[in-house]
């Protein structure tokens, strides 16, 4: 299974679009080595189990028990 994808394919799949993808970087929403990775090459990868831990709050310590 392949756990980084570019962020295109993210797009294709996530519902949000290249440029929130791109904003969440550079915003340090999504932190590099957690969310997303510089790829050898240059390109950004975006971790889906990164991702993931994010939206379930995971990540930051944000997780809160919900009710």
């Amino acid at each position: 299974m392949i756990d980084h994808v570019t962020i295109g394919k993210f797009s294709e799949h996530s519902g949000y679009t290249e440029d929130a993808i791109n904003t969440k970087i550079k915003r340090g929403v999504w932190l590099e080595d957690s969310v997303w990775i510089k790829a050898p090459d240059g390109r950004r990868l975006i971790s889906i189990e990164g991702y993931e831990s994010w939206v379930q709050g995971q990540e930051f310590g944000l997780h809160q028990k919900r009710a």
